[in-house]
């Protein structure tokens, strides 16, 4: 098959080689009339736009259009990329049914003939050019379509016109609105015969053409009939179905558009939110206010009451409350203090604030945000596969019980068997197209990934949203996913000539180098208490269960029972201590000098306000949670009990978790893991979906298949709730699209007839396959209005 890339609808994208006579506006790619009032010479060369705001798009940026119509060879250049979305990427075009087929110019997909869109749209785009060119069509041919239809229902009873003259008016009327108002149909068709994908412009091409052609040889030939085709002193004609076949279908598609067209409504809602421009604080004290994408990384700017976080960084002076509900869900401000993170398009409530940019352009959140909901709604989900290959074979299924349909009725029907074969074969072409079966799935994964991004769940990709539902055990981590992950130094005590001071500048020494939330807390105590930290010589991390380093010239092993068990060292004299601190759910931590116990380190991780709740609302959902963390067991116990949770696992390490995961899909539980660390991304990938909170660390989001922005265990109950109601719709889609195929071919093909005396007119056919494709699309808006608080 020849590269999807070369095959585009002529109608909206024209071959120019260069040529500056071109009828094609150069950005959007519609086509322009010889007068239009935006025209530009550039270079030499004469261009014509559709509206002042494509000639506004050229004359900002003209090199950007040329150089993409001398690489693509075609006038439709790339879309300048949103400052939230990776500049490299401009603009992509996908197929809503077919993720798969990416191009970097709109046109039609080589599958399933269906209009491209951009992958990512734009903030400021203007109408889709195809549903502005199907309404162009659609108007302009639909008096003739009324009027051929009017003298074919009536033109005789009214004594309107006689005999043959009748015929000659319906094909000068019908002519128009077949070829030039079903051009785009008929060459969809032809592709998709040439590149051998029978599709749903297949079977539209096919029956339209075969009413026309009839018609249009009933009108100039009837010598060719026998007698038994005349009626009423002429042959009978059908230019009406074909004529009102080709509005139905464009009128279908024009609501099917507009309804595609309210599924990127949550990406453009998130590209929205950023502000367009930033205030930076030079070096000499001096305040401008620059273009957000001229930020760089390591910019002091200042962002003043009421105005948005322009991109990712810490706070340098000031405190503030900031909304970030947009991003993450949360309803109440989150109050900023010196060093805390700021995450860009985010509210800044009250209060001036001083910040450093630390991530900008394609690195923030908000621009990370914008690419997985992207990814994820282009995606396929598995129950669309059976559907794929169903309509692999159902257009040439339908294209041989048409041709059936013909012959039967031609060879055992009535006098009139021929004429009846043909129009209930048209009937069956007509109302047997999949398009409705290709968007049961594609449209509620898009509408479903929008809205849960709005509420700070973001999934990678269809399958995610698919299998959440059928979750039925859930493991989570303790430190940052039950609990804040932001741990408060408790105390310290020391052994022998160890005393707690010593034991505390020892363990923050070398925990410089560890990035586990336990550690920040040591540092940033033993630097507020004034101690002076030593340099580690050597740092090395014990794989979830401590670390290990040179400090001062001293071996230093700093983590948990198994690491000490691990290098022989004896944790008796201290083990009452740690059980009685554990009890009250504080972590411990040992630390051993050169092989001997030097003493222990008490951090205390207060559990989230909505832990509780989240839990005891998921077992009410039948879902079983389990405690999976490397703490100690008394303190996961403390902790567990408090949350009302059964079955808990201390001290376990990350290949641990992953076994842990690995036998209970062995018992045949469908298990989902939470975690927040590079220790839980073993566990992440193995489990059947891995959900990783948003505050957590790069390695466990990248390894899982659903991130909650905020790092919130309700997100998963929120998570779920889409995922069940999402997995509905898809079903509600495809049960429809398969019960209505199934009720409308027989009746089509006119084998109740016998029964009911009545036959499917095209006309009904065309106007039931319209309104079967809109239905699919607008049953999927409905998950936008599900409460998943």
């Amino acid at each position: 098959m020849p590269s999807p890339s070369c095959h585009h609808d002529q109608d909206h994208v024209h071959h120019s080689h260069g040529n500056s006579d071109s009828q094609h506006d150069p950005v959007c790619g519609m086509e322009v009339k010889p007068d239009s009032p935006y025209q530009l010479i550039f270079e030499g060369k004469g261009y014509r736009f559709c509206s002042a705001k494509c000639l506004g798009k050229f004359q900002t940026s003209p090199h950007q259009y040329i150089s993409h119509q001398a690489h693509a060879g075609h006038h439709q250049p790339a879309a300048a990329p949103h400052p939230s979305v990776p500049a490299s990427q401009g603009a992509e075009y996908t197929c809503p049914m077919h993720p798969q087929i990416r191009q970097p110019t709109p046109g039609t997909c080589p599958i399933c003939g269906m209009a491209l869109e951009p992958v990512i749209p734009e903030l400021d785009e203007e109408e889709n050019p195809e549903l502005k060119d199907f309404a162009r069509r659609f108007w302009w041919t639909l008096p003739l379509t009324v009027i051929v239809t009017v003298l074919a229902m009536a033109g005789h009873s009214l004594q309107l016109l006689h005999g043959t003259t009748q015929n000659w008016v319906e094909l000068v009327l019908a002519t128009p609105v077949t070829l030039w108002g079903g051009r785009v149909f008929f060459r969809r068709g032809i592709d998709s015969i040439r590149l051998r994908s029978p599709n749903m412009w297949t079977l539209i091409g096919l029956g339209t053409a075969a009413a026309y052609l009839y018609s249009v040889a009933a009108t100039l030939v009837p010598q060719w009939f026998p007698s038994a085709f005349v009626q009423d002193g002429r042959i009978g004609v059908y230019f009406e179905a074909a004529a009102v076949i080709i509005s139905l279908t464009l009128l279908g598609q024009m609501l099917e558009l507009k309804a595609r067209s309210q599924t990127s409504a949550a990406i453009k809602s998130l590209l929205g939110l950023a502000p367009k421009t930033a205030r930076r604080i030079a070096p000499d004290g001096q305040e401008e206010d620059i273009p957000l994408t001229h930020v760089h990384q390591g910019d002091h700017l200042r962002v003043r009451p009421g105005e948005k976080v322009p991109v990712d960084g810490r706070v340098l002076e000031g405190e503030s409350a900031v909304d970030e509900s947009m991003l993450t869900g949360e309803p109440v401000p989150v109050t900023k203090r010196v060093g805390d993170a700021l995450i860009g398009a985010t509210m800044n409530t009250h209060g001036s604030l001083v910040m450093e940019a630390q991530k900008v352009g394609a690195e923030t959140m908000l621009s990370q945000i914008v690419q997985m909901v992207a990814k994820a709604q282009r995606s396929k989900a598995p129950m669309q596969r059976m559907a794929d290959a169903v309509a692999g074979y159902f257009v040439v299924g339908v294209i041989l019980i048409a041709i059936l349909t013909f012959f039967g009725w031609g060879l055992f029907g009535p006098e009139s068997g021929w004429v009846f074969g043909l129009i209930n074969a048209v009937a069956v072409l007509i109302i047997a197209c999949p398009c409705a079966l290709g968007l049961a799935t594609p449209m509620s994964v898009m509408v479903a990934t929008g809205k849960a991004a709005g509420s700070g769940v973001l999934f990678r990709d269809a399958s995610a949203i698919e299998n959440l539902c059928k979750i039925d055990t859930l493991i989570v981590d303790k430190t940052g996913t039950l609990t804040e992950g932001r741990p408060v130094f408790h105390s310290a005590q020391g052994l022998g000539t160890y005393i707690a001071n010593e034991v505390l500048r020892l363990a923050a020494s070398l925990d410089q180098g560890s990035e586990h939330p336990l550690a920040h807390a040591i540092v940033d105590h033993a630097r507020s208490a004034g101690l002076a930290l030593a340099k580690p010589e050597t740092f090395e991390s014990g794989s979830g269960i401590g670390v290990r380093g040179m400090v001062e010239g001293h071996l230093l092993q700093l983590g948990n029972t198994a690491l000490m068990d691990e290098a022989g060292v004896d944790i008796a004299p201290l083990r009452d201590l740690a059980e009685q601190l554990r009890l009250e759910g504080i972590s411990i931590i040992y630390l051993a000098v050169d092989g001997r116990l030097a003493g222990l380190l008490a951090v205390s991780d207060p559990i989230k306000p909505t832990s509780q709740q989240a839990v005891s609302r998921l077992q009410d959902v039948d879902v079983k949670v389990i405690m999976a963390t490397g703490d100690g067991l008394t303190t996961a116990k403390a902790v567990a009990r408090q949350l009302g949770i059964g079955e808990v696992h201390g001290e376990v390490k990350p290949q641990d978790k992953e076994k842990l995961v690995a036998d209970l899909q062995g018992h045949g539980r469908r298990v989902a893991m939470a975690g927040d660390g590079i220790n839980d991304a073993p566990a992440l990938a193995r489990a059947d979906v891995g959900i990783a909170m948003g505050t957590g660390t790069d390695v466990a989001m990248n390894s899982a298949q659903v991130t909650l922005v905020k790092g919130d265990l309700m997100g998963i109950l929120r998570a779920r709730t889409l995922s069940v109601a999402t997995v509905k719709n898809m079903r509600q889609n495809l049960a429809f699209a398969f019960l209505y195929n199934a009720m409308g071919i027989p009746l089509a093909a006119g084998l109740l007839y016998p029964l009911t005396g009545h036959l499917l007119s095209p006309l009904i056919a065309a106007l039931a396959m319209s309104i079967s494709s809109a239905s699919v699309v607008f049953n999927a808006l409905r998950l936008r209005q599900t409460r998943i608080d």
